[in-house]
């Protein structure tokens, strides 16, 4: 028997190709309803995805959803583009909580920009430059993990933002000068607008999460020491 597909990323998309067409106060309000509805169907989308997560990672199990999701409200004090609202859903599962520097995973929901990501975003110098120490110290085991053939085939690129060169104090001529450039440890795998109507992208979502745990667990090790 066919299992059915599961709507309610159709349900979040439909309204976030709306709200960016129709990106005001005034549409938003005549068509609240809509916006309840998509909310609702991907706080449910991560709430089995936290439960499906503790199976491989249990630090994440007390989380709530409302722990890991954000306002849909865009804070527009300091940016050119004044639309009141996101055009995406987010939530980063993170165990120290979604404002911390350890590593988690982050959950996306965007037309045409879906994806699943995670790691260890915005920080501070001295912990960069501790990070960057331990790959330093550690760099075939470091190098093992994301040069892994499955964890390479989702997370081909490290990092968001690089350096052009090397940073100070670090060896120029190390083996893998590539992971010692990143700005931030985080690594990014994107997907289709169908997949996550799949009647199992639940449990494709936990395998790409799974793939990239061990990545996570490197870097926090660092992380977790401040």
């Amino acid at each position: 028997m066919k299992q059915q597909t599961d709507n309610r990323a159709n349900i979040c998309l439909s309204f976030l190709k709306d709200i960016a067409i129709h990106n005001n106060r005034e549409w938003f309000n005549e068509n609240r309803s809509q916006y309840d509805e998509a909310r609702s169907a991907f706080e449910s989308m991560v709430e089995e995805l936290i439960a499906r997560i503790t199976v491989f990672d249990p630090s994440v199990q007390y989380l709530k959803v409302s722990d890991c999701t954000y306002r849909f409200y865009r804070d527009i004090r300091f940016s050119p583009d004044k639309s009141p609202y996101k055009r995406h859903f987010g939530a980063y599962i993170n165990a120290k909580g979604k404002k911390s520097f350890h590593g988690g995973y982050y959950f996306h929901i965007e037309p045409d920009n879906c994806l699943l990501a995670g790691g260890a975003y915005c920080l501070p110098p001295n912990i960069l430059k501790a990070v960057r120490q331990s790959i330093c110290d550690n760099a075939e085991t470091f190098h093992k993990i994301v040069s892994n053939k499955k964890f390479h085939s989702l997370f081909p690129v490290i990092g968001e933002e690089h350096t052009k060169i090397i940073p100070k104090g670090f060896p120029k001529d190390f083996p893998y000068p590539e992971y010692l450039k990143c700005k931030d440890y985080s690594c990014f795998h994107n997907i289709d607008n169908d997949f996550l109507s799949n009647p199992d992208w639940l449990e494709q979502t936990a395998r790409v999460f799974e793939t990239m745990k061990p990545f996570l667990d490197f870097v926090n090790e660092t992380i977790d020491d401040f």
